[in-house]
């Protein structure tokens, strides 16, 4: 298999891509009475949850940042990677009927799904800018690092996306375990409490969660100011790296039994 040669076959369909991504978006919001306002409603109804929960019942630690604001920072980008996966991985089998009957790079189904979850991801940036306001919480020059947090979890997006839709095609039970997986990943994340909860003589393990890294990254940007923490970036992004290469190189080497499968 040349992966060099599968990336250039993609490249070549761009436009394909694009096309399809557009369709994912409006397909998505069809006839809905909010349309793209679901992209803000899901994170914000979580937030507030969360904060009536974590303030009055049982309140987390938050050094001084206003629970909503925390808990919103670290939503907004889960929501963008529970999104990608849950529309991503049925993706092949939801669009049987193209995938077998006309020859292109079936990547491009999952990776539409995920442009159209980033869509949704920078409508959702609108309202934590408004809450930055109205919370008064400075613009830090931190913030300069937020591209490179976006390129981490898209990555591992990709390859996580990738690994869920092979793995579909050849298990469709597999789409009953998606969302489990994603709610055990979701607690297993610093989204509702800080890393600092963490036994110390447990973060190095508990880092290995790529989101780990990449949500306290973004708080650590975005809330205080600070440098994430090298460490944990970097080992978000190998393990980001070797998901993507694992899922990609799984898939295409399993690509051209999708068809009869599917």
């Amino acid at each position: 298999m040349d992966v060099l040669a599968d990336i250039k076959t993609l490249w070549l369909h761009r436009e394909l891509l694009w096309v399809w991504a557009a369709r994912e978006v409006r397909v998505r919001y069809k006839q809905s009475l909010l349309g793209a306002g679901w992209a803000i409603l899901q994170p914000l109804a979580l937030t507030l949850m969360f904060s009536l929960v974590f303030t009055l019942v049982v309140p987390i630690p938050t050094a001084d940042v206003p629970y909503p604001i925390f808990a919103y920072t670290a939503l907004l980008p889960w929501t963008f990677l529970a999104s990608s996966i849950s529309f991503g991985v049925p993706s092949l089998v939801n669009n049987m009927n193209l995938v077998t009957k006309i020859y292109f790079p079936r990547e491009v189904l999952p990776l539409a799904t995920i442009a159209a979850a980033g869509v949704d991801f920078l409508v959702g940036g609108l309202v934590l800018v408004g809450m930055m306001l109205w919370y008064r919480v400075p613009l830090y020059p931190t913030a300069l690092l937020l591209p490179v947090l976006l390129l981490i979890q898209m990555i591992l997006t990709f390859g996580v996306t990738l690994i869920g839709a092979t793995a579909l095609v050849f298990y469709r039970d597999v789409r009953f375990l998606v969302p489990l997986f994603l709610q055990l990943w979701l607690y297993a994340s610093p989204v509702i409490y800080p890393v600092s909860l963490i036994p110390a003589q447990w973060r190095g393990l508990y880092f290995l969660n790529p989101m780990a890294g990449l949500l306290e990254g973004y708080r650590a940007v975005l809330l205080y100011g600070h440098w994430p923490d090298r460490q944990a970036l970097a080992t978000a992004a190998v393990v980001a790296l070797a998901l993507a290469v694992v899922g990609y190189s799984w898939f295409k080497r399993l690509e051209p039994r999708f068809a009869d499968l599917i």
